[in-house]
């Protein structure tokens, strides 16, 4: 890949003896900036891009008890450039930790080569939901290039290898990957008490999964972006249980005040 723009970001969220969630570090990087509010921890884009070449890295903790939720303020557009742009986040969450991982869509224009990948390791005791929109070229425009993975382990053990990659039209264009989609979506959900029972319908284009162990995916795909975050909702509302919510909703609304 020809070089670009290089930029590491990091955070840190520790529980105090009061019981709050604390940022312990906070580190911005170039395009990659961090800003902490009352709500959530937010990535800012402080420049274009991803364009073709960058490589961009966020590395969170999350120690025992902690609750981070974190966000961004814009849609993310990939751009062409010179060679492959990478975002990759990696996480931490010790027992009993929560992870709420949910920025906006990450647009793919045309002619970009963009790869996202997050590798999630998880204590025993830990949760997480981690949301992500992908809409397939600006309007009336074809996408580029775009490959999303996700590598999860929970107490060492793998939960989750999933990769989608949308390289080829001939072959993502069909009905077997996401078919005439312009917008597509995910939702790994980690927690006690979810629903064990698996949905598809592709009238709905939603699918709820549950994996071997606590944790459940949704997927989706949709005409456009509102589309697609209504049936990720709904996936999400037939794969949480009372319990799973509050946990979910609990790490929503945490921060690092």
């Amino acid at each position: 890949m020809t070089r670009g723009y290089v930029a590491r970001a990091a955070a840190s969220a520790e529980r105090d003896t009061g019981g709050r969630t604390r940022l312990t570090r906070l580190r911005s990087d170039g395009p990659l900036a961090l800003r902490e509010t009352a709500e959530a921890l937010y990535l800012v884009g402080a420049a274009a891009g991803p364009l073709g070449g960058d490589d961009f890295a966020l590395a969170l903790e999350i120690g025992p008890g902690a609750r981070l939720a974190v966000r961004s303020v814009a849609t993310t557009l990939a751009l062409p450039g010179k060679g492959e742009s990478r975002m990759a986040v990696r996480a931490r969450v010790s027992a009993g930790g929560h992870l709420d991982f949910a920025p906006e869509p990450t647009v793919a224009a045309a002619g970009c080569h963009h790869r996202s990948a997050a590798a999630i390791e998880l204590a025993e005791g830990a949760t997480l939901r981690w949301y992500e929109e992908l809409i397939l070229g600006r309007h009336l425009e074809l996408p580029g290039k775009h490959t999303s993975r996700f590598d999860v382990t929970l107490g060492g053990v793998p939960i989750l290898r999933h990769e989608l990659r949308l390289d080829d039209p001939a072959v993502f264009g069909s009905r077997a990957v996401i078919g005439d989609a312009k917008a597509v979506g995910s939702v790994l959900l980690v927690a006690p008490g979810l629903s064990r029972e698996p949905y598809a319908a592709a009238s709905d284009g939603l699918a709820v999964l549950p994996l071997a162990g606590p944790g459940v995916l949704i997927t989706a795909v949709a005409g456009n972006s509102a589309t697609l975050r209504h049936r990720l909702a709904q996936g999400e509302e037939l794969a949480g249980s009372g319990t799973s919510r509050n946990a979910m909703n609990a790490g929503a609304s945490s921060s690092s005040a």
